[in-house]
């Protein structure tokens, strides 16, 4: 998985990778990663002059949707999502989760379960994720001639602890129970214990190997 190109005043917190080849629900899918993104107080929207959120379509994450559709009917599609979050009583970092989805040789099917037949996709997804620190979101060092110095000693000595051992930290410990959770709805074995505590959407993933 390649390394994120983010911007010399962001940290790398966390990246990983999910790909699940088999039946499933892709709009359901969509769906519970979407209500996590809302329960975990992600956010599309930038914010103010002030650090407060916009509120206006703080919900529509999608930054990019391309679909296309092969002579055999099969679908590929690419959908890009953009999430920040401002950490509690802060005013110099922000969290961002980017998120990119790419669903390929997607094919409508249908699954039996308890005597009931339920629409499904057979196809492929893979879910790339990167997680990173900004600071100075608001520019408030960097537009300041003094400040703008101190901005670039700032995190590696000044902030290092509080930006490595904290922030960094709770980061990592999020997208990682995200992995958990995005890896149970797809019922592939996850190995973290934060997994029994995380929010859980009904899956809708049906592989062939795990009979029901």
């Amino acid at each position: 998985m390649p390394i994120k190109n983010i911007s010399k005043n962001s940290i790398l917190a966390a990246q990983f990778r999910i790909k699940f080849k088999d039946i499933f629900n892709l709009k359901q899918l969509y769906i519970a990663m979407h209500e996590w993104m809302l329960e975990n107080d992600w956010t599309s929207v930038g914010f103010d002059s002030k650090g407060n959120i916009e509120l206006e379509n703080k919900d529509h994450f999608e930054t990019l949707y391309l679909e296309r559709i092969e002579p055999n009917g099969a679908k590929e599609m690419y959908w890009f999502w953009r999430l920040q979050k401002l950490p509690v009583h802060n005013s110099y970092y922000k969290y961002h989760l980017d998120v990119d989805y790419h669903p390929l040789y997607i094919f409508p099917t249908e699954v039996v379960r308890e005597g009931k037949k339920l629409k499904a996709h057979k196809g492929e997804v893979e879910v790339k994720i990167w997680a990173y620190i900004e600071f100075d979101y608001k520019g408030e060092w960097s537009r300041r001639p003094i400040l703008r110095f101190f901005n670039r000693m700032f995190p590696e000595r000044i902030f290092r602890r509080d930006l490595y051992s904290k922030h960094k930290k709770e980061l990592y410990r999020e997208a990682y129970i995200l992995q958990a959770f995005m890896k149970k709805w797809f019922k592939l074995k996850s190995f973290l214990p934060s997994e029994e505590i995380t929010p859980f959407f009904p899956s809708k993933a049906y592989p062939a190997w795990r009979k029901e």
